[in-house]
């Protein structure tokens, strides 16, 4: 294996724990039908996303809060982008290897992401009462 691949291996594995961090802080707060996505073989955009459901547009706005504080408490990161604070239907969040998609039911079936997305590897996650 060359060096090129041991630091791509090694950057979606990095991606991949954010990801889970992600996963645990939206099951935290009761978020629906969580998926984290693997993309680094799909597209240079991010190596994951993370899609979740919350049940209203107030739902939406705390899970992304305790996505960011969580990420910010525990590795002392912030997003380098949030879309969708005022629009209350979808929120996305933008960590460099990671993009996370906050939804309402209905918006999540509109833009229906799995869908788009359906060659991406579906990596489980076990979550984590924290």
């Amino acid at each position: 294996m060359n060096s090129i691949n041991i630091h791509e291996n090694e950057a979606r594995q990095k991606a991949i724990e954010l990801g889970k961090l992600v996963v645990n802080a939206l099951d935290s707060k009761k978020a629906n039908n969580i998926m984290l996505l693997g993309l680094s073989k799909e597209t240079v955009i991010a190596d994951c996303f993370v899609i979740a459901t919350g049940t209203s547009s107030t739902h939406i706005k705390s899970l992304a809060d305790e996505v960011e504080f969580k990420l910010f408490e525990t590795l002392q990161i912030k997003p380098s982008h949030i879309e969708g604070f005022g629009n209350s239907s979808w929120i996305l969040m933008d960590y460099g290897t990671v993009i996370v998609h906050i939804f309402t039911k209905d918006a999540r079936e509109f833009y229906n992401l799995e869908r788009l997305w359906v060659d991406a590897e579906n990596i489980p996650v076990e979550t984590i009462e924290q």
